[in-house]
């Protein structure tokens, strides 16, 4: 008769279990929480972006702003192309930082209002796609680097200030468009000023700027840099300092109903699409170093000598990491069969063949209650409770064969 099995095993795992499996997991979530933190963090300080006049970055133009509100210039911010039109009016200075970033009818708007309004217009950057609406006359030729020039013209503003930091674009004037040419690059301006109608401070005018540069806070105190820039903005009381923007719901005005359902990937900034990209990378190589096989296994001996119950523990854990209940079932089994065929008297050699193993067994046990085939010959455990009570089973099996 089989004995009852008396002892049980927990498959609960431990709290220091629980932890190693997700410490990972904490320690990514904690590592995401504290980046989002930072970046918030940097976000909302005075960083507002390149040319604008709160930015005290180096490429922002605050230090140029402050020297303008210094000398009596009030500045105003307009981001949308309705507060740079509405603030516009005579004695003003309308500065567009980006005016390639204009629509088309954006530009016909702006161009009514430069020449209805504005007494001077400074374009930072202008390129051949503004050009024709709003300096006509003036075409644009290949850019150039941005470094120390000497102004070579007879523009005032110029020959106080002396050298420069200047290039980017470069302009070229069809013949009979009256123009100031200054700071020239194999012959071609890098700023242009375009006289327009009236006289005195009401007059009508168009500044060409080819680079920005000589705006922004990190250049502004090098050789004649300031002196341009308050010259060239803070010639009339007013500055409408105009920064472009995609948002703008005028841009959106001269746009084709059936661009607006473009592809979805147009939507998404180029940042987020290089950041899946190197994620995905990123992926493929944390999968490529997990798989590595630096070639096929071998069999080492140990240096030192082990405790058989170290060795069953440390290969049962990995079995249990592996959930391979039916390896472990496997290895149960087998273990138990070769054990009991000897006490049988039944060859090694045969003890894993149900023909020659279980008739032997019978004899052996005629009144035994437990199901012999089953439980040497049976199938895999379906969970880990029914693995541990096949483990008691066939121990159980063992110690009434050896005592019977």
């Amino acid at each position: 008769m089989s004995r009852p099995v008396t002892g049980t095993t927990s498959t609960a795992p431990s709290a220091r279990q629980v932890w190693t499996r997700v410490r990972g997991a904490v320690l990514v979530l904690a590592l995401v929480l504290t980046g989002g933190l930072a970046l918030a963090t940097v976000r909302s300080t005075d960083a507002h972006g390149a040319l604008d006049p709160r930015s005290a970055d180096p490429q922002g133009s605050r230090a140029v702003a402050e020297l303008l509100k210094a000398r009596r210039v009030t500045v105003t911010l307009a981001t949308t192309l309705a507060e740079a039109t509405a603030a516009t009016d005579t004695g003003t200075t309308l500065l567009v930082t980006t005016p390639d970033l204009l629509t088309d009818a954006q530009r016909s708007t702006l161009h009514s209002a430069m020449t209805g309004s504005a007494t001077r217009t400074v374009l930072v950057g202008a390129g051949r796609t503004s050009l024709g609406t709003l300096a006509p006359g003036v075409a644009s030729a290949p850019s150039t680097p941005v470094e120390e020039r000497t102004p070579g013209c007879a523009l005032p503003a110029a020959t106080r200030a002396g050298s420069v930091d200047l290039g980017g674009e470069r302009y070229e004037t069809s013949p009979g468009t009256p123009a100031e040419a200054c700071y020239r690059s194999d012959g071609l301006p890098t700023l242009l000023l375009l006289p327009g109608t009236g006289s005195g401070t009401d007059t009508t005018e168009t500044v060409l700027l080819g680079s920005p540069d000589i705006l922004y806070n990190s250049r502004l105190d090098q050789r004649g840099n300031a002196s341009l820039a308050l010259q060239l903005l803070g010639s009339r009381p007013h500055l409408v300092w105009y920064l472009p923007s995609l948002s703008d719901t005028s841009a959106t005005t001269d746009t084709p109903a059936e661009d607006t359902t473009g592809n979805f990937l147009a939507l998404i900034p180029s940042g987020w699409l290089w950041g899946t990209l190197q994620l995905a990378l990123a992926a493929v190589l944390a999968a490529l170093w997990r798989g590595r096989r630096l070639g096929p296994l071998v069999t080492e001996r140990l240096p030192v000598a082990l405790r058989a119950s170290e060795a069953t523990e440390g290969r049962a854990r990995l079995y249990r990491k592996a959930n391979a209940r039916d390896r472990a079932a496997s290895v149960l089994r087998t273990a138990t069969r070769t054990r009991l065929a000897p006490l049988l008297g039944v060859p090694v050699q045969d003890a894993h063949s149900p023909d020659r193993l279980l008739p032997a067994l019978s004899a052996r046990l005629p009144e035994t209650t437990a199901d012999p085939r089953n439980l040497l010959f049976g199938p895999a455990p379906a969970d880990d409770a029914t693995l541990i009570r096949l483990a008691d089973q066939l121990d159980a099996l063992e110690r009434e064969v050896r005592t019977s």
